[in-house]
Parts: structure tokens; sequence; C-alpha cells
């Protein structure tokens, strides 16, 4: 395991990836997180990716902070999502760091959306 606790294969790697996910991907928000999705990769886990932007966290201490507590957030509610094969983005969209509970919170919140809305599709 990472020292996040996410295992490698659940964590989305490499240019070619992220371009196709955000090519492909459906766009949603929920409070301080933006998110991309995208289902239908034929795996038997889900696979993310978490970025805060530079141009509002310019020192790298407070953006892999928030990066480690995204990841942390998602690896104790990942069962709320309910599809298999789902790779999904999250984008930290706020200007102030968020407590662990709150960013928990929005989190869980997008995660319940997305797998809303890959049950319907």
């Amino acid at each position: 395991m990472t020292p996040s606790g996410l295992p490698k294969c659940e964590r989305l790697s490499g240019k070619m990836a992220a371009a196709s996910l955000i090519a492909r991907g459906r766009w949603g928000h929920e409070g301080c997180l933006r998110y991309c999705y995208a289902a239908g990769s034929g795996l038997a886990f889900n696979r993310i990716i978490v970025s805060v932007p530079k141009k509002r966290f310019r020192r790298a201490v407070m953006r892999n902070l928030l990066k480690r507590r995204m990841r942390e957030a998602y690896r104790l509610n990942k069962a709320l999502v309910g599809c298999e094969g789902v790779d999904i983005l999250f984008v930290y969209d706020r200007a102030d760091a968020l407590s662990s509970a709150l960013l928990c919170e929005d989190l869980k919140r997008a995660l319940v959306q997305i797998g809303e809305k890959c049950r319907q599709a």
C-alpha cells in the first residue's frame, strides 16, 4: 500500500489516462469539490486522481495536505459509489483550506451523486 492507504491499482495515473478521463467524462460540483467521472473502464475497482491548483495554494505543503485529506476521505467512503469501473478526478475548488470533516462531507455527497448517475446510465 502507498502512504495514503490506497493501493496503486486504485490510483489513476499517467497523462494519457487523465486526458482520456477529462475528454470523455462528465463534470459535477459539490461544495468545495469539482469532479469529473467516467464509467466503463472495465475494471473491478474504481480509480481516482486528486488535484489542488497551484494558483490557489502556492505552498506545496498545503496542496499536499489537501490531497492527502481527499484521498483519505475517499478511502473511507469509496463504497458509496456502488458501481465498479469508474474513473474519478477530484479538483479542490476553494481558496481556503477546509477541515478534514467538512471535506469528507463534501466528498461523500459527491460520491453519492456519482453513484446515482452511473447507475442511471
